[in-house]
């Protein structure tokens, strides 16, 4: 379904100045910050700002959200400037619809696959029922919000989605590269999305890993193209 050639990066749960150097330096397109209290790799709307500041021109900074008000959303977005909204909660596709015509910002809505099996999620109808949204990310069914870590069968999914997929959910830069040999040719455009696997603890970045990862994208890019 795709002629894509190069496979955009979105990394996400940043806490520290350096970590999110270490990011743009590597080559990430996006930076994400996590505004979920409850996660290890929350920061404030603030912290958000101070972050967000460090990011170069093209390098889009994403504000992630788990079932916050639509006032809660428009407060941090007046904070973060150019920022995409991401939803990671259980927000109906109207509500994120709306809140990001509020803010007048694209938005990312994510849908939770079922480690077992995957192809009970229906995606197809899944974009359908989100067509505002910029992309879908995809990532694993687990107890709680804000991120998984663990990855579902991306074999499983549907041969044909019409809609930009971002590939989320224990990513690492050993396996990237088999998820964008999967789903590439599967959906309008493909990305993917790391966080815990580009990590040395909880909200704590690795310079090394975020180098190994963008790697292991563009090998894989270079292999397909």
């Amino acid at each position: 379904m795709t002629a894509q050639t190069r496979t955009r990066i979105k990394m996400c749960g940043f806490t520290r100045e350096a970590d999110v150097d270490a990011a743009v330096h590597a080559g990430a397109d996006a930076v994400g910050f996590v505004l979920y209290d409850k996660s290890p790799r929350y920061v404030s709307a603030e912290r958000a700002s101070e972050l967000a500041v460090r990011l170069p021109a093209f390098v889009t900074p994403v504000l992630l959200f788990v079932n916050a008000s639509s006032d809660e959303v428009a407060v941090a977005s007046a904070k973060v400037p150019g920022a995409t909204l991401q939803f990671h909660g259980d927000e109906s596709a109207e509500f994120c619809a709306q809140v990001a015509q509020r803010c007048q910002r694209p938005f990312l809505r994510v849908a939770r696959i079922p480690q077992n099996p995957a192809s009970s999620f229906d995606l197809v109808k899944f974009a359908q029922d989100n067509p505002h949204a910029q992309a879908l990310l995809l990532d694993t069914l687990v107890d709680g919000y804000g991120g998984s870590g663990q990855s579902f069968n991306w074999s499983l999914l549907p041969p044909n989605v019409n809609a930009h997929l971002v590939l989320s959910g224990g990513l690492t830069p050993a396996n990237v590269a088999d998820g964008i040999r999967l789903l590439r040719s599967r959906a309008r455009s493909l990305a993917v999305d790391v966080s815990s696997g580009i990590e040395a603890g909880k909200g704590l970045k690795d310079a090394a890993k975020i180098q190994q990862f963008v790697a292991a994208v563009r090998a894989a890019d270079n292999m397909l193209s």
